[in-house]
């Protein structure tokens, strides 16, 4: 498919039309002399308003950066300095080997009782995590009150930063009971999955969502400015005999997803 094809049809243009040669800057507009913004400022508003307009649509390829150089006459390092701030802001994802995308919004529902995982491939995204921390050690004193435990029980805690399609979306701390895994090095890519494995996958599961502003730490990990806005999840999952498995705090990036909700009457 031809780079172009898929704005092409966004504008609504026939086939005949795109043949014609329509080129990038023609469909989402063009550096203007006399406007005294920086030029990365202007390249990264032309490209925010074109997905905001729906010109440019989830999955959509970006031109690459020596492409849009020569096409708008500006430097490379310019260029990346746009496109950089977008995929910041959540709005562009790289993707290795593949090039630049339009990133889509993640919508995880609070009515079913997902891992991270399963919510990424159900939305034809591809999970990765990279690992903080994996430890092993006995309740602390907030722990055995969320999780129930007693005094010197043991549980592990996992640390990782979780990916979609190489993009950093969540910083994510579980602290799992010890009765529900066999050992550390039973979690790999899910903690749902080796949980599952091990017969003691959550049946059920109370979460609060709040905002936060992300530090300088979780700021770091997912590639924002401190002070970004962020979602925290946190999470006590149960066992289908009562017994509490896991206390999970998830702090989400707010500009790349949303949570939802189906509600009734009954």
């Amino acid at each position: 498919m031809p780079l172009y094809q898929p704005f092409a049809r966004a504008l609504g243009w026939s086939e005949g039309e795109f043949e014609t040669g329509m080129s990038f800057s023609a469909q989402i507009g063009t550096l203007r002399p006399d406007n005294p913004a920086p030029l990365y400022l202007q390249l990264q508003q032309l490209l925010r308003d074109a997905i905001q307009r729906n010109i440019l649509t989830q999955d959509d390829a970006i031109p690459a950066e020596r492409d849009l150089a020569s096409e708008y006459d500006i430097s490379r390092i310019t260029v990346r300095k746009a496109i950089g701030g977008l995929v910041e802001e959540g709005l562009l994802t790289r993707r290795r080997g593949a090039g630049t995308f339009v990133a889509g919004r993640v919508e995880k529902s609070f009515s079913k009782l997902s891992s991270f995982t399963e919510d990424m491939i159900a939305r034809g995204r591809v999970p990765s995590s990279s690992w903080v921390s994996r430890l092993e050690g006995t309740v602390t004193p907030e722990e055995a009150l969320s999780l129930g435990l007693s005094p010197g029980a043991p549980v592990y805690r996992f640390q990782r930063i979780r990916y979609a399609d190489d993009v950093p979306m969540a910083v994510e701390l579980s602290t799992i009971a010890g009765y529900c895994l066999p050992s550390l090095d039973a979690v790999s890519d899910s903690l749902y999955a080796a949980l599952e494995k091990a017969g003691n996958r959550p049946a059920r599961a109370l979460q609060r969502l709040r905002a936060v502003p992300f530090g300088t730490e979780h700021a770091k990990m997912l590639g924002v400015d401190p002070g970004h806005a962020g979602l925290l999840i946190e999470r006590r999952g149960f066992l289908r005999d009562g017994r509490a498995a896991e206390c999970t705090q998830s702090f989400y990036r707010g500009d790349a997803y949303d949570f939802v909700a189906e509600l009734t009457d009954i």
